[in-house]
């Protein structure tokens, strides 16, 4: 096992979950992401694994979003999470002042399909919406 391999399992064990495959190897591979994404370009930002912990115990978000991860978010108000209240956590966006799940968007089913389908459809700001208004 690799020193980022060990650092990740140690991650997950501080947050107490396992993140999906497909994270992992984003984690292990390119680190992190923060830039526009062309043609959308709508910003993403996906967190370096050194940056999780903190971001994951600032402003009681566990308190407000029981089995949250986030992972990055939009460089502004939106935090991307996953939603480990589900067995396959999808990845959802949080506002950063919303009090509970009601608020939370569903993005994708997975970082993968995020990734694959974000320069097409960007941020989804509500369920049957892909653009903002």
């Amino acid at each position: 096992m690799s020193s980022k391999d060990d650092r990740i399992a140690q991650v997950e064990h501080h947050l107490g979950v396992r993140v999906p495959q497909d994270y992992r190897d984003f984690l292990a591979t390119t680190g992190n992401l923060s830039q526009f994404i062309p043609p959308t370009d709508d910003f993403l930002v996906i967190d370096a694994l050194d940056e999780l912990i903190g971001n994951n115990e600032a402003g009681e978000f566990q308190k407000r979003f029981p089995g949250a991860v986030v992972i990055g978010g939009d460089g502004s108000r939106e935090l991307l999470a996953y939603d480990f209240r589900q067995d396959t956590p999808p990845l959802v966006t949080l506002d950063v002042s919303a009090e509970n799940w009601s608020s939370a968007i569903h993005q994708a089913a997975s970082l993968s399909a995020l990734l694959d389908q974000f320069p097409e459809t960007g941020w989804k700001w509500d369920d049957g919406d892909p653009s903002p208004c």
